[in-house]
């Protein structure tokens, strides 16, 4: 197997600093790069070398679990299903705290290599600031695996916690990582795509209640008054169906050159997919899978997608950091989750340069402030300067059947209110989403959502903004 320059030389550094004693290594290595491959051809060498007698792997999900137990295989040819004569198991973190003493007793009979793929989900320096994963880490494999390989696409946490078996520098504070292989890298050397990120805006919005009427020349406007939620933005119709036909229409475009690319839709709740996936069938006949953790089996879900040759797939909380879907190349955010190490494994799930000949990665969101900050900072990790960043204003207009004029119109309205819910009225049938975050939680709405006026309309009129943030395209091209 050929490998890549960046997985042979960071396989070459974890070795030597093995070999000298230093038992942890940290690899930062940008999404869609292949850190599985490397993962897993470094596990190989030190099973062949005699440096090791077990290989042991947790992974965010289920997915990305069996993945790396399919890639250990095909690498060392040994099985990794954790049965007698197997070299090994892949797991979750989840399977982390329900592991007895049986299976730590591992630990101190055998050399046991620990891959932790994506670690930045395990927190803690010590046990008092540990979170539950990071804490069984601490307590059982810090001081007891031989070595250990962390793997990272974004070296760190919503909550600022520090991740666990990691170093920082002082005074910034910043996480020490052994080896570093950024996106600027992965496309100079073909590895991963150059990314172009469309964020969808609107020019002429007006909030109406009982006593006055505010406009707002952009989403950004609007939000920062805190009168509308940007959950009801991602959840009306007439921003979906926008947002969707323009990635349909790209993806069509791109599946014209490469018949098997396929476009991922990551939503906020259940019953926002299922919104979402309806409005695909009826208003642009197109089917659409839908992947959420209610499944009964979402794994096979994935498996089936990835090597199918249906165009869509719609998740909630599935389909993020590790999952590895090459011919995903259109992606659409329109989950309320708005962290940046959330955003950026969305992204990398479109990254991965495939041997198609059309290499085009497009991600459509609406244009949220924080959102368009990541998007500009994805921007910067491509070294180039002449057009790094383009706008391009495109004006798509809808038709009023009635008069054969040209709006785009919304309306947020609360025909059923309750304190937690709200309800879109739009010309088609009402739909009342549930606001849940990516962990299930319900979210409470903020007091000023609570106290003002549930008789609150948005209108939304004008055009749609495209802003196309095309990231180091003259330079690579």
């Amino acid at each position: 197997m050929k490998l890549r320059q960046w997985q042979a030389e960071c396989i070459d550094l974890a070795i030597k600093q093995y070999l000298n004693g230093k038992n942890h290594f940290l690899a930062l290595a940008t999404p869609g790069s292949g850190k599985t491959m490397m993962a897993s051809e470094l596990a190989d060498q030190l099973l062949k070398n005699d440096l090791i007698d077990l290989v042991i792997c947790f992974s965010p999900s289920s997915i990305v679990a069996k993945d790396f137990s399919e890639s250990l295989h095909l690498r060392t040819q040994e099985r990794f299903d954790g049965l007698i004569g197997a070299k090994g198991r892949s797991l979750t973190y989840q399977n982390l705290q329900y592991l007895d003493v049986n299976f730590w007793q591992l630990f101190k009979r055998y050399r046991v290599f620990v891959i932790f793929d994506e670690i930045h989900h395990c927190s803690g320096s010590n046990i008092d600031n540990a979170n539950a994963w990071g804490e069984q880490i601490i307590l059982n494999i810090q001081d007891k695996a031989q070595f250990t390989l962390a793997l990272t696409g974004t070296p760190w946490r919503s909550d600022s916690a520090p991740i666990v078996l990691s170093n920082y520098m002082h005074p910034s504070n910043k996480i020490s990582c052994d080896y570093v292989y950024g996106l600027s890298e992965a496309i100079s050397d073909d590895v991963c795509r150059v990314p172009q990120i469309i964020a969808i805006d609107n020019n002429n919005i007006s909030v109406t209640d009982d006593e006055e009427t505010k406009t707002f020349t952009s989403f950004k406007c609007l939000l920062s008054q805190s009168i509308i939620p940007y959950q009801e933005i991602i959840e009306n119709e007439t921003v979906i169906n926008y947002v969707i036909r323009s990635a349909h229409e790209k993806l069509s475009q791109i599946r014209l050159i490469n018949p098997d690319a396929a476009g991922l839709i990551v939503a906020s709740s259940v019953e926002h997919a299922n919104q979402i996936s309806l409005l695909m069938k009826a208003s642009f006949n197109v089917d659409s899978i839908v992947v959420t953790y209610r499944e009964s089996d979402p794994t096979r879900i994935i498996q089936n997608f990835r090597h199918a040759n249906t165009q869509w797939i719609i998740s909630v909380g599935m389909i993020s950091e590790g999952t590895n879907i090459p011919r995903l190349q259109v992606c659409c955010h329109l989950t309320n989750i708005k962290t940046e190490m959330h955003f950026r494994q969305i992204l990398g799930r479109i990254l991965r340069m495939t041997g198609s000949t059309n290499q085009e990665a497009i991600m459509y969101l609406p244009a949220e402030p924080k959102l368009l900050e990541y998007a500009y900072r994805v921007k910067q990790d491509v070294p180039f300067e002449a057009d790094v960043v383009k706008f391009e204003k495109m004006k798509t207009e809808v038709a009023d059947d009635m008069k054969g004029k040209t709006v785009d119109a919304l309306t947020f309205g609360n025909d059923k209110p309750t304190p937690f819910k709200k309800e879109l009225i739009l010309n088609v049938a009402d739909h009342v989403i549930e606001q849940v975050s990516f962990d299930g939680l319900s979210i409470v709405t903020d007091d000023h959502f609570l106290t003002n006026s549930y008789d609150k309309v948005v209108n939304i009129f004008g055009r749609f903004k495209q802003e196309t943030i095309a990231l180091g395209l003259s330079g690579l091209r």
